[in-house]
């Protein structure tokens, strides 16, 4: 009997499963292997620690597995290809599909067939694949560059937020609870503290500061009534909105969707931001109705897991 492995790697945690041809023996966690936040060694071990987990559990070798697919983000990088093929084969046995993270939760909602994906996670992106089979992309240029609607942006634009509140102190008054909360959650004493932190730059002693983990604490102000903590939150979702527009017209251009404009196209979404905070993903709906209002949401979020098994077990 043929033994599958699938993998998914995001920014903040990794997870795998193992599985027959039809059914999953075990499941297994550990925390981000993303290269970008953690060195190789720390990577490797994570990854190594997983697999023995899952190996054990379902009471399956890792020489017994026919096919492994290991999704992760930064699939570009020539240095993170080469680190997951390594240490993967160096593992398991099989073959070794490698994939984007976005391209298996791609597949989680369409099984192969045509719709826009959109990841809000620790980072951003969108990811559509029309009938033809061509994908097409869009976002997902990393915290400093783009990301927009992801954990990350949402924490960096609500400390903005708080500072431009600052600025504007004595002139147009917006009460917020916002500073104090990231204060609190960071653990800092003061407003001189937060932009010391938020500047600081990552080296081997002082990692970048994780801005994505303020994400919830927006969500929490959001919900007590925190108009300034709303509006960020809001404008996650146009941003959203706005990369699925995007997939959509390159495909709409590229002429290879069979659609037209009034017809349907299957959107669906993962990620922990579209996920758990439902003031994002509402606003990134409600953008959509008016910048494409031919886009069916799906109701919930899609496993990449699903995704990368259906692809291991298909080849």
């Amino acid at each position: 009997m043929s033994t599958y492995l699938a993998i998914d790697a995001g920014g903040t945690k990794t997870q795998c499963l193992l599985a027959d041809e039809t059914r999953v023996l075990a499941r297994a966690n550990a925390g981000t292997v993303k290269l970008m936040r953690v060195g190789e060694q720390e990577a490797t071990a994570r990854l190594r620690a997983m697999l023995a987990e899952v190996a054990a559990t379902a009471g399956v070798s890792l020489g017994q597995v026919t096919r492994t697919c290991f999704g992760l983000a930064g699939l570009s990088s020539t240095a993170v290809r080469e680190w997951a093929g390594d240490a993967v084969t160096e593992l398991v046995a099989g073959e070794l599909l490698l994939c984007g993270d976005e391209e298996i939760a791609l597949d989680a909602a369409f099984s192969g067939g045509p719709g826009i994906l959109v990841v809000a996670g620790t980072g951003s992106n969108a990811i559509g694949r029309s009938d033809a089979g061509e994908t097409f992309g869009a976002g997902g240029w990393g915290p400093v560059l783009g990301d927009e609607g992801s954990g990350t942006w949402i924490g960096l634009e609500a400390i903005r937020a708080v500072l431009r509140a600052q600025d504007r102190t004595g002139l147009c008054d917006t009460p917020t609870s916002l500073l104090r909360e990231i204060e609190r959650h960071w653990k800092l004493d003061s407003l001189g503290e937060l932009v010391a932190l938020g500047n600081q730059r990552a080296d081997p002693n002082h990692p970048a500061p994780d801005f994505a983990s303020l994400a919830p604490v927006v969500a929490r102000c959001a919900e007590q009534g925190d108009a300034l903590a709303a509006k960020v939150l809001a404008c996650a979702g146009v941003e959203l909105a706005e990369l699925v527009a995007l997939v959509f017209r390159k495909m709409t251009v590229a002429s290879t969707i069979t659609h037209a404009e009034s017809a349907a196209v299957g959107v669906a979404f993962t990620g922990g931001v579209l996920t758990h905070i439902a003031p994002v993903q509402a606003a990134m709906i409600a953008r959509l109705t008016v910048s494409l209002p031919a886009a069916r949401v799906r109701p919930s979020s899609v496993d990449p897991l699903e995704g990368a098994m259906w692809r291991a077990r298909r080849g």
